[in-house]
C-alpha cells in the first residue's frame, strides 16, 4: 500500500487541531477547516481512525473526514488527455 503521509501526534488545543505530518509540526483552526469539529465534545474529537496510507482522517461517531492534502493546500486536477481526431 503506497504511503501518501506519515501522521504523528494528532490532538486539539482549544480551537486548533494540531497534527504532525511528514515530521513536521501544523496547526490549523477548527473553525475553517471543520465546523463540525469545532462544535463536538473532547470525547468526540478525541475518537479518530487515520487512515493505514496516511491519506485522511476519519471520526466515525461525527461522520467527519480530512483529507491531509486538503488540510496542507495540495489541489490533484485530473490528468489531461488529448482527444484523438
Amino acid at each position: 500500500m503506497k504511503s501518501y503521509h506519515r501522521l504523528e501526534n494528532l490532538n486539539f488545543r482549544g480551537n486548533w487541531l494540531l497534527l504532525t505530518i511528514d515530521g513536521e509540526e501544523k496547526k490549523f483552526p477548527l473553525q475553517e477547516i471543520s465546523p463540525t469539529l469545532a462544535g463536538a465534545s473532547d470525547r468526540e474529537r478525541n475518537n479518530f481512525e487515520v487512515s493505514p496510507s496516511g491519506y485522511g482522517i476519519h471520526w466515525p461517531s461525527l461522520d467527519e473526514d480530512l483529507s491531509i492534502d486538503g488540510l496542507l493546500g495540495i489541489v490533484h486536477s485530473p490528468g489531461f488527455q488529448k482527444k484523438s481526431a
